[in-house]
C-alpha cells in the first residue's frame, strides 16, 4: 500500500507539463548480475543523433518504482531543456526493483557492478554517448538519492556529478545506531535480504553514503566530483536527519557539496518538480555547461587572502568541525 502510495503522489507531482518533440523507448538487457531481463526506459532529446556524443544522465526510481519512472519524470526534463537549464542528454531509469542499487551479501544481485560495468558501457555504446566522466551524471529520489550517492561516491572516476533528493540514508555511521524513527518503511526482513541474516555490520559500514565519503574521500576530491544533496525539512520519512547528518559529515571532512534543506517540503506534494529542476541546473551548471572564470571574484578572494596572512592565519587552517553533541545520536 505504502509503495502504490507513493507512485500515486509522485505521478501527480509531475503530471500537467507538456511533452516536446522527444522520444521514449524501453530496452531489456541481458546479465549475469542481477535478474534479467533488465528494462531500462531511455528518454532521446529532440533533435537525437548518434554522431552528437551527448552526455548521459542516469535518472534513478525510489523504492517501490520502475523504469516507469522516467516517464513522470519526463515533462520535468523536457520543460529544463526548454528552458536551456539542462543539456541536450540522453536520460535512462532502470529498473532495479527494490535493492537499494546494491550488491547483495549473498551475491545473488550485484546492482551496482551491473550499473557501472554493463549498463553504462552498453548506454554509450548503444547510443553514441561521450564516454567522459565530465559528461556522465546521475540523480534520483528516496531510495534513486541514495543510489546516486551510492555510485558517485564508490566510482568518482566514472561520474562527474551527483545529485541527490531526498537520499534514503539514516544518520548513523554504525547499523547498531540506526533508530527505528529511521527507517520503520524498512523492516528487518528488508535488511536481512540485502545485507545477509543476521545482517552484516560490516557490509552495512562500508555501503553507509556517510562512511563511504569518508573511506574514499581521496579520490572524491581528486575526482573534482560535483555533490547536490536536498531534503525537504517536513520529510515523512525523517530522511531530512539522515540527509542533514550527511552533510555535516562532508562539511568536517572537507568535502565540497551545495545542500539545500526545503523549508515546508515533504517527501512528495508539489513541492518535488521545482526541487527536480533545481538539482538539473546544478547538474548543467557545475558538470556539463561550467561557467567560466569568475575575474571579479578571483580578484576579490585575492584580496581577502592577503589580509587573511596579514592577521596571521595560515592559507591551509581546516574549518572546525560542528560540535559533536550537534550531530544526531
Amino acid at each position: 500500500m505504502l509503495r502504490i502510495l507513493l507512485g500515486t503522489m509522485l505521478a501527480l507531482a509531475f503530471a500537467g507539463l507538456a511533452h516536446a518533440a522527444t522520444r521514449t523507448e524501453t530496452i531489456e538487457l541481458q546479465s549475469k548480475l542481477v535478474p534479467s531481463p533488465v528494462k531500462v526506459s531511455v528518454l532521446l532529446p529532440d533533435g537525437y543523433q548518434p554522431s552528437q556524443k551527448l552526455p548521459l544522465l542516469l535518472l534513478l526510481h525510489g523504492g517501490g518504482g520502475d523504469n516507469g519512472f522516467l516517464a513522470r519524470m519526463r515533462p520535468t526534463v523536457e520543460a529544463a531543456w526548454a528552458a536551456k537549464d539542462f543539456a541536450p542528454a540522453v536520460v535512462a531509469t532502470p529498473d532495479v526493483g527494490r535493492s537499494l542499487y546494491m550488491d547483495f551479501k549473498d551475491g545473488s544481485q550485484k546492482w551496482e557492478t551491473f550499473i557501472v560495468a554493463e549498463l553504462v558501457p552498453e548506454l554509450r555504446r548503444r547510443y553514441g554517448l561521450s564516454a567522459e566522466r565530465s559528461r556522465t551524471v546521475v540523480t534520483g529520489v528516496s531510495m534513486g538519492g541514495l543510489g546516486s550517492l551510492r555510485l558517485g561516491f564508490d566510482h568518482p572516476e566514472m561520474f562527474g556529478g551527483l545529485a541527490a533528493m531526498e537520499p534514503g540514508i539514516e544518520p548513523a555511521l554504525r547499523f547498531e545506531d540506526v533508530r527505528m524513527r529511521n527507517r520503520f518503511q524498512r523492516d528487518d526482513r528488508f535488511f536481512k535480504s540485502i545485507f545477509g541474516d543476521p545482517v552484516d555490520r560490516e557490509l552495512w559500514k562500508r555501503a553507509n553514503p556517510a562512511n563511504m565519503v569518508l573511506a574514499n574521500k581521496a579520490a572524491i576530491l581528486t575526482s573534482g566530483l560535483a555533490i547536490y544533496i536536498e531534503v525537504g525539512d517536513l520529510d515523512m520519512f525523517k530522511l531530512d536527519e539522515g540527509t542533514e547528518y550527511l552533510h555535516r559529515v562532508m562539511w568536517d571532512a572537507g568535502v565540497p557539496h551545495e545542500y539545500r534543506l526545503v523549508r515546508n517540503a515533504d517527501h512528495t506534494g508539489h513541492t518535488v518538480t521545482a526541487r527536480f529542476r533545481d538539482a538539473l541546473r546544478f547538474l548543467d551548471r557545475e558538470v556539463l555547461n561550467p561557467p567560466p572564470p569568475d575575474a571579479v571574484r578571483d580578484e576579490n578572494k585575492g584580496r581577502i587572502d592577503r589580509l587573511r596572512r596579514a592577521m596571521g592565519v595560515p592559507d591551509d587552517e581546516p574549518r572546525p568541525p560542528f560540535p559533536a553533541t550537534s550531530l544526531p545520536k
